[in-house]
């Protein structure tokens, strides 16, 4: 049987009953100390209620005897998830041309995407919020998050990565999105991560941020929506 990547949305409901699997994910793919796992946790957890949520998870089905192809999505009108939508357990949007239609069976989650919409309160907008407009002025800060779609998470297993997930999984999640603007933090290092999100347009509102409380330097980035 050939192997195929499906994508498949998740409301917040789903999304907590899976923590336990985004976070074998998450610490495969980035590999944090262990005392920080409890905490991350409780944020995600947290990010779930957030207004707007919506999660996709990257499923392996079938046998992976050879190479694995990535279903690319369509991003024309109406073809990706409605705001605040709450896929059910067979939805399938934004699946690409070409991609197989979900079978009932065993699927192994390598991967995993999830944003909601920015507002004031959140922890992660008001700390931007903020270094923005002192940097840059309150016109600039509200143009990019004053109607923001954000990127919380997005990771794939190491075993699976270099084969376009991570890439078609942005697409999706930001499909269909009515936010005027995407934006994101990431590692402000030349990782495959920041090549990966500057080949789709993102571009650095922040350099060398560190975030209250923390030691390392991030990078803010953002691009407007839709991705073309």
């Amino acid at each position: 049987m050939r192997s195929v990547i499906e994508f498949r949305g998740a409301g917040p409901a789903e999304f907590d009953e899976r923590l336990d699997t985004v976070i074998d994910i998450y610490t495969a793919a980035m590999r944090p100390p262990a005392e920080q796992i409890t905490g991350r946790r409780s944020i995600m957890r947290n990010h779930g209620m957030y207004p707007r949520f919506q999660c996709y998870f990257a499923e392996l089905r079938g046998e992976p005897p050879g190479p694995v192809p990535v279903p690319w999505p369509e991003t024309g009108p109406g073809t990706g998830p409605s705001p605040g939508s709450d896929a059910g357990p067979d939805a399938r949007p934004g699946m690409g041309r070409g991609a197989r239609p979900a079978r009932r069976g065993a699927a192994k989650v390598v991967g995993f995407a999830y944003g909601f919409h920015g507002a004031p309160g959140q922890w992660w907008h008001d700390v931007v919020y903020r270094a923005l407009e002192d940097r840059s002025g309150p016109r600039v800060a509200d143009a990019w998050l004053g109607d923001a779609f954000e990127l919380a998470e997005i990771h794939v297993h190491p075993d699976y990565q270099g084969k376009g997930i991570g890439r078609a999984m942005i697409t999706t999640l930001c499909a269909g999105r009515a936010e005027r603007s995407a934006v994101l933090s990431t590692h402000d290092r030349p990782t495959a991560a920041r090549h990966l999100y500057r080949s789709m347009g993102f571009t650095d509102l922040l350099s060398r941020f560190v975030f209250p409380g923390g030691h390392e330097e991030y990078a803010i980035a953002g691009r407007p929506l839709p991705l073309s």
